[in-house]
């Protein structure tokens, strides 16, 4: 088969080779020259640069005008082009995930909508323009957050304590959104929930003909939105309740989430579970290596497999009681400007703890990304751990972070 890859994620978070037989296959990837650098020299493959000016479609639009060429998949496992996969599939007439099926998981406001019709309880939602139009108007009267449609690594997500105070933000160009604080307002482009308090909870897995094959439940230790601003984040494993999975096999099926990966996240309210979001994709930091860890299924390369038509490899495996119980930590660096990674304090203990399987630090000096980043050797600091159990794991990861400190050498100004 003659395979096209939107080529956005660094290969390594992928391995593309355990899923796809590139000597079998004639596999292209399209994408940028940075992430196509990260791609083995030695793979058989063709290797397409992008400028990265424009979207993903419309690029390689134009690259198969001026070239061309049949593809029978397009594939793409990030989440920021899955729909340019689906545009392209529909542009080249193939099989796989349309763009009505894609725009499902990647609309907040439509996927919310339709877990709602199936039954499970989610936050109360409005798009921002629908909200706007009745002039603020919202069934609820406390914290509300405001955040993008198709947006990711909780990037322009803001609380406010009220609608009305958003209102006033929103009319004032205070909102702290840039897309929403400038002249040219995005007001399409987001939507305001109702913010439900409680712990947050991821459930990752594989999907085959919307059978649920493998399933790790895993509660965080900080929020995605305390990250962005600043401060570590970790999770851990925890041990997957009946009720709990069939919430997620009712979940998926509201969305259409019939085959591949998935990332879905809840919040416990009162000992209930409220949908936050989904994706149709593996989750980021160090979800995948940890899953592999737990079940013994690379989910990337089981995403790939099914793509392409064949039987997922789902192994079997001993019973979580019998083996660790796992959990990933990250530091963010992207807030420190203008800074340059200077070690940690604090870490030397946990460094060279038995509990740690990986463990990875930036280079002394090496500046810190500007972007929001959960990929270990982008961020200062990135771990994986195994402990005996679910509650030891937890607090490893607690103490980890009561514990370190970030130095930061800021270079005098020349």
């Amino acid at each position: 088969m003659k395979i096209l890859v939107l080529h956005r994620v660094p290969y390594p978070r992928i391995d593309y080779a355990r899923g796809i037989d590139h000597d079998l296959h004639d596999v292209t990837y399209f994408g940028k020259r940075d992430i196509l650098d990260t791609i083995p020299a030695q793979l058989r493959c063709a290797r397409v640069e992008r400028a990265g000016l424009a979207s993903a479609f419309d690029e390689a639009s134009a690259w198969l005008d001026a070239n061309p060429c049949h593809f029978d998949i397009v594939i793409s496992l990030s989440e920021y082009e899955l729909l340019d996969a689906a545009k392209l599939r529909a542009r080249l007439g193939i099989g796989g995930k349309s763009v009505e099926q894609v725009m499902l998981v990647r609309d907040k406001v439509r996927m919310k909508q339709a877990v709602h019709d199936a039954g499970v309880r989610v936050p109360r939602f409005l798009s921002l323009r629908s909200w706007i139009d009745a002039q603020g108007h919202t069934p609820w009267r406390g914290a509300t957050v405001l955040k993008p449609h198709s947006g990711a690594s909780s990037a322009d997500v803001v609380v406010f304590d009220t609608p009305a105070a958003l209102f006033d933000a929103l009319a004032t160009g205070r909102t702290g959104v840039t897309a929403l604080d400038s002249d040219a307002l995005r007001i399409d482009d987001f939507e305001l929930e109702e913010f439900v308090d409680g712990p947050i909870l991821h459930f990752d897995g594989i999907v085959a003909d919307g059978t649920l094959c493998a399933i790790t439940a895993s509660r965080y230790v900080g929020t995605c939105l305390d990250y962005a601003a600043g401060r570590p984040l970790g999770s851990f494993h925890f041990a997957l309740s009946d009720t709990a999975r069939r919430w997620v096999e009712r979940t998926l099926a509201a969305v259409c989430i019939d085959g591949g990966s998935f990332h879905l996240e809840a919040i416990e309210h009162d000992g209930e579970l409220v949908f936050l979001e989904v994706g149709n994709r593996v989750g980021g930091a160090d979800v995948v290596a940890t899953f592999e860890l737990a079940t013994g299924i690379h989910m990337p390369s089981t995403e790939l497999r099914l793509l392409l038509g064949d039987a997922p490899h789902v192994p079997a495996r001993a019973a979580f009681t019998q083996q660790l119980w796992h959990g990933w930590f990250v530091f963010p660096g992207h807030h420190q400007r203008g800074g340059q990674f200077h070690g940690f304090s604090g870490v030397e203990l946990f460094r060279s703890s038995a509990a740690v399987l990986a463990w990875n630090e930036l280079e002394i000096g090496r500046a810190f990304a500007s972007n929001v980043t959960y990929s270990a050797h982008e961020t200062p600091l990135a771990g994986i751990i195994g402990t005996p159990s679910p509650d030891e794991t937890r607090q490893w990861i607690e103490r980890l972070f009561a514990s370190a400190a970030l130095c930061v050498h800021v270079p005098a100004a020349s």
